[in-house]
């Protein structure tokens, strides 16, 4: 027996709305923007991760929710291209992951729900008007909270031997937010005696030419083209033979030395739970937008030895998780 026919026995269906009703039985259609490429393994993680929350909330793909999967492969001309796909397929609502993700979807839709995740700052960059009451189309999770820049830093400083200048690597053109970040390091940096000196990249020439800094660490900032460019990034710097954090715990994974960072996953679980919520008549001005709630500290020994550096021991014990 379905829904209808329960209803009906209740004699409440000629209570209900018409088009109620009919959203129901009706298979709802999601578009889902993301910067990473399809076949990245972080791409591919975000998207089983998402199916799977979505299942839990009632949603299944190939059922009762169509879902439209765009995946700009950290190009920007293809995300705009993507965006403009999306919006015309007219989806009941909009999945952004990644701040070009937001700013691209928000240019051509004022009116279809957008929920995001992975994106920094969304005040800052107009996306809301606040936190706590977004208003417009757009809400969603973010991936950064203020102390966890400082916090970067910081790690650097237990490292043996202890660099007194840090390069903190962007790129100004897909982190504009970058700002905010280095306003709080700066910060740091003068409570730690540490030098802290920017250092744009923008290409691959740039990427690479991090290999003559060999004379402190590196600190790189969450941004698509730094993920998208990870294994230049990592080659480059481990041909400088420096300590560096990241922003991802996939750096680590990868031969990177340390990370703190925010779990993806599990904004697109949390992302999940507003896609459900709106498809069942909430408003996206309504819900407000959500900071991290969990962190992770991720440390590759076989790195620190390569780099023949020493970690500090109450770094190692904070730490979420120590390859060997």
């Amino acid at each position: 027996m379905n829904r209808r026919e329960v209803l009906a026995l209740l004699g409440v269906t000629a209570a209900l709305p018409a088009s109620v009703l009919a959203q129901t039985n009706a298979t709802r259609r999601l578009g889902v923007l993301s910067v990473t490429a399809a076949d990245d393994v972080i791409g591919q993680t975000r998207s089983a991760v998402l199916v799977q929350a979505l299942a839990g909330h009632g949603w299944k793909e190939h059922d009762n929710l169509k879902i439209d999967w765009r995946n700009g492969g950290g190009d920007r001309a293809r995300i705009a291209q993507f965006a403009d796909e999306l919006v015309a397929l007219k989806p009941d609502i909009l999945l952004a992951v990644g701040t070009p993700s937001v700013e691209e979807l928000r240019r051509r839709t004022a009116t279809i729900p957008i929920v995001f995740a992975v994106v920094t700052d969304p005040v800052s960059q107009g996306f809301v008007q606040n936190l706590a009451h977004p208003g417009g189309n757009v809400t969603g999770f973010t991936d950064y909270d203020g102390p966890l820049a400082g916090k970067w830093l910081e790690m650097l400083t237990q490292v043996t031997p202890r660099p007194s200048r840090v390069f903190v690597v962007y790129n100004p053109a897909t982190a504009p937010f970058a700002p905010l970040m280095l306003g709080t390091i700066e910060d740091a940096g003068r409570a730690l005696d540490v030098t802290v000196e920017s250092t744009p990249v923008h290409d691959t020439a740039s990427i690479v030419a991090l290999a003559s800094r060999k004379d402190g660490g590196l600190l790189v900032l969450p941004d698509f083209f730094t993920m998208s460019n990870r294994a230049l990034l990592l080659a480059a710097i481990n041909e400088a033979r420096v300590p560096a954090v990241f922003w991802s715990r996939t750096f680590v994974d990868e031969g990177g030395l340390m990370s703190y960072s925010t779990d993806s996953a599990e904004q697109l679980r949390r992302a999940a739970s507003y896609i459900d919520r709106i498809l069942k008549g909430a408003r996206a001005a309504d819900l407000p937008v959500q900071n991290p709630t969990t962190f992770e500290l991720a440390i590759n020994l076989k790195t620190a030895r390569a780099l023949g550096v020493t970690l500090s021991p109450s770094l190692l014990a904070t730490a979420n998780e120590v390859i060997e």
